[in-house]
């Protein structure tokens, strides 16, 4: 009788707890409930979506979880089980000044995963929640694994960076040392040719937002430098540095790779999201505009040479970033794109990103949604800038109508002879699963255009 809830089920180590989580669309609060081992039904603890609860892990009547309760950035807190099943709250470690992207507990030590300004930080505690260690490695950049339970002595987690290729380490969880257990290896590939920066800007309204740059060190950075934009900006999803073989391949033309931490994401938290959802979405395009004017302003690159580059709602930022600055790129491509905001509830799985975008049925949701979306504010006789639109024909995710609608109108109210394209994946849906040779000739595509755009624009 609920058919938009999810559910999801932990047991304890012990087996003595089943821990039922219940979420609603992509709303990241969730009830939590608590089923005792002899017992017929669920227990409910937090019975409406007020926070987010994640359960750590158990030790006899005391059960830890992460929340964000009171907390944006986040903090780890146990739940006492007392003999009469009442239950009692207690924090063990609390709320610091950067966010928490990451935790686990094992061999009775809390791992818990910071973000600093968009790069990642490694600190070790007791049950108790003392302070123990930090996680020391030579370069910043993005740490995940850390997985295991209470009795494991090892552990693994892995490192990355824009310029630096995953590295897994194990470690030892009793004396928290640890060693390389494995690294990819890229033929004629040397870290240490390329640069990786760490820049933040001013956006429309000041706030700083945090800027990658990377790129061959043999590369000048200038005017006609080709630069491709990437952001996302939603959905509390945070775009943490990491080594990609496709950015390379724009590096290695010559070009410049610089990803933008918008607002939306969960980067500081989630002050930082709320922050750029629902009627402060606009500010995720305006932080994505002035990330190309500051690039500009710095000489790395010019209306000229700029590409911006988006998928799912970063097509969304794509197409309503170009339309509101037509003149501040060389080249657009949203890519499976949410471009119809008035009417994206309505297929598929489209409902659930309401918590995100807002409703069309609250008056000043639908006035804010459509005041952005891409195929109600396309302009008749704006030139707007060479445009290439890509969508799979089996995307049940974003459907494709959202591409084909905002492809022809953006044909027909077109001001000038700048083309507008629409690349259209056959038996291939939102981007998971799509097959190594259709993600290559894909980028081959789009950079191919790109580049083309670009040479023909400079000379």
């Amino acid at each position: 009788d609920k058919p938009n809830w999810s559910w999801d089920v932990q047991v304890s180590e012990d087996g003595q707890y089943r821990i039922l989580s219940v979420g609603e669309g992509t709303d990241d609060s969730n009830r939590l409930y608590i089923k005792f081992v002899n017992d017929i039904s669920f227990t409910p603890v937090v019975a409406v979506l007020e926070a987010t609860y994640i359960f750590l892990g158990s030790k006899g009547t005391d059960l830890w979880f992460f929340t964000n309760k009171n907390s944006p950035n986040g903090k780890i807190v146990k739940l006492k089980v007392n003999e009469n099943k009442t239950f009692l709250w207690e924090d063990v470690i609390k709320e610091a000044s950067f966010s928490i992207s990451g935790f686990s507990l094992i061999n009775n030590k809390f791992v818990i995963e910071y973000l600093v300004d968009s790069q990642s930080k490694v600190d070790f505690f007791n049950l108790n929640g003392d302070y123990l260690a930090s996680l020391d490695l030579p370069n910043a950049g993005s740490i995940s694994g850390f997985n295991g339970k209470m009795k494991d002595r090892h552990t693994y987690f892995s490192f990355t960076n824009y310029v630096t290729p995953s590295k897994i380490y194990k470690m030892d969880m009793e004396t928290l040392d640890y060693q390389e257990y494995w690294s990819e290896v890229l033929p004629n590939f040397n870290s240490s040719d390329f640069n990786s920066e760490l820049r933040f800007y001013d956006s429309k309204d000041g706030t700083k937002i945090p800027l990658h740059i990377s790129y061959k060190k043999d590369t000048s950075l200038e005017a006609d430098t080709p630069i491709l934009l990437y952001g996302y900006g939603g959905f509390n999803i945070s775009i943490l540095p990491s080594f990609s073989k496709t950015y390379l391949a724009w590096m290695n033309q010559g070009g410049v790779v610089a990803v933008a931490n918008l607002r939306g994401g969960s980067e500081y938290g989630d002050i930082w999201h709320e922050g750029g959802m629902l009627l402060n979405k606009q500010n995720v395009f305006d932080d994505f505009a002035y990330a190309a004017k500051y690039l500009h302003s710095s000489n790395i690159g010019s209306n000229k040479t700029t590409v911006i580059l988006g998928r799912s709602n970063g097509g969304l930022l794509v197409g309503t970033t170009m339309l509101q600055n037509p003149d501040l790129f060389a080249v657009a491509i949203p890519q499976v794109g949410v471009m119809d905001m008035l009417r994206f509830s309505k297929f598929t799985i489209g409902w659930a990103w309401e918590s995100d975008y807002g409703s069309v049925d609250n008056k000043e949701e639908f006035l804010n949604l459509l005041s952005y979306s891409p195929y109600h504010n396309i302009e008749e006789g704006t030139c707007y800038p060479p445009t290439l639109i890509t969508t799979a024909n089996r995307d049940d995710r974003v459907v494709p109508a959202h591409s084909f609608k905002f492809a022809a109108r953006l044909q027909e109210f077109q001001g000038c002879n700048n083309p507008i394209l629409l690349r259209v994946e056959t038996r291939a849906g939102h981007g998971s699963g799509t097959p190594r040779s259709k993600r290559i000739e894909e980028i081959a595509d789009i950079y191919g255009y790109a580049l083309s755009v670009i040479k023909n624009r400079v000379n």
